[in-house]
């Protein structure tokens, strides 16, 4: 899929917003991408995770035999894109602030997997999956997501694959540009609220 096919997806679903957010990393930006009303919607949630699973397969990445994904964001765009790789889909959890494997779900020791989540920004969320899984003895062969607002920038340890990338501007709290501190910031994300991933 093209950048401007993927943003297609997005702004059927009304995905696209336009104010003053405070994103997970306590940036500010004046768009924010609100997946979750992309994701609530099984047909167009399908688009975009059979295109992410071709790329995934395009990149060489035949042998990965597990997907694994942060909660919350990662569940469902993880869940689609393993279905379309033929693979088994499982989660890391927030416990008491850190990810773990919980619900019987387990890698083995040397199992190639990939971490797939929904939006890379900054790439905290993606890395402590990562870390999290590398820990537990299984090889991390790659890391993929729907769109990289990175550009590229954001160093994961491993290579990440994206449908798509696609900047958006953000600003430290006290260095936004005037017409962005004209207007209340609201925080749409989850990173902070109890038991929640980002």
């Amino acid at each position: 899929m093209t950048k401007d096919e993927v943003l297609a997806v997005f702004r059927s679903c009304d995905a696209i917003l336009e104010g003053h957010f405070i994103l997970s990393s306590g940036l500010r930006s004046a768009t924010f991408l609100q997946k979750t009303l992309v994701f609530r919607q099984p047909d167009k949630t399908e688009i975009l995770c059979k295109a992410l699973a071709e790329k995934i397969r395009a990149a060489g990445y035949n042998d990965i035999t597990q997907v694994v994904s942060p909660a919350v964001g990662g569940i469902i765009p993880g869940y689609e894109t393993a279905r379309h790789l033929g693979l088994p889909a499982i989660y890391t959890e927030r416990v008491d602030g850190k990810f773990e494997l919980r619900r019987n779900f387990s890698v083995a020791p040397g199992e190639k997997v990939i971490v797939v989540e929904d939006i890379v920004s900054t790439g905290l969320s993606i890395c402590e999956c990562i870390d999290t899984i590398k820990a537990l003895g299984a090889d991390v062969v790659a890391a993929a997501c729907i769109i990289d607002r990175s550009q590229g920038k954001a160093d994961i340890g491993v290579p990440l694959v994206s449908l798509i990338e696609y900047e958006v501007k953000a600003y430290s709290p006290d260095d936004l540009p005037p017409e962005l501190a004209a207007i209340p910031p609201v925080k749409p994300g989850s990173r902070g609220i109890q038991g929640v991933g980002a």
